[in-house]
């Protein structure tokens, strides 16, 4: 069966919007909870309502043990890819989260044989560039 990581973009339409429920809820693939992106998700919710419910996904991950937390061999491989994403494609950065941890879902979800959901196409792209993993586009 099929793994996937589902980027913080997409669940975020999804609370937001009721969108991509085809990809968040099919049947023929495991989805894990990057905890990357359960940072971002709780960082993001402001209002009650939404911490409520980022709590009840990372309950539902946790109890089917499908928390992917980044290792500390895969902290160093982050650094390095984003040493390379400086120099090979201009990125900066210093002072910018997002695209380090956009590098740590897309190494974490490799290190497991996931694939990443996500609508940022840019940027991992630029990271799939130099470090390969599987990458799903959803609009």
């Amino acid at each position: 069966m099929r793994r996937l990581v589902i980027d913080t973009n997409v669940y975020i339409d999804w609370l937001n919007k009721g969108r991509h429920e085809d990809v968040l809820f099919q049947r023929d693939a495991v989805k894990y909870l990057s905890a990357v992106v359960l940072m971002e998700l709780r960082a993001g919710a402001v209002l009650r309502a939404d911490r409520r419910r980022v709590r009840r996904l990372e309950t539902a991950f946790e109890r089917a043990g499908r928390i992917l937390a980044p290792s500390k061999a895969l902290f160093a491989e982050a650094g390095d890819t984003l040493r390379r994403l400086q120099i090979e494609a201009g990125y900066k950065i210093g002072g910018s989260h997002s695209i380090a941890n956009d590098v740590l879902i897309a190494l974490s979800a490799r290190s497991i044989g996931a694939t990443v959901v996500t609508q940022n196409e840019r940027d991992y792209r630029a990271i799939e560039r130099i470090r390969s993993f599987r990458l799903t586009v959803v609009r």
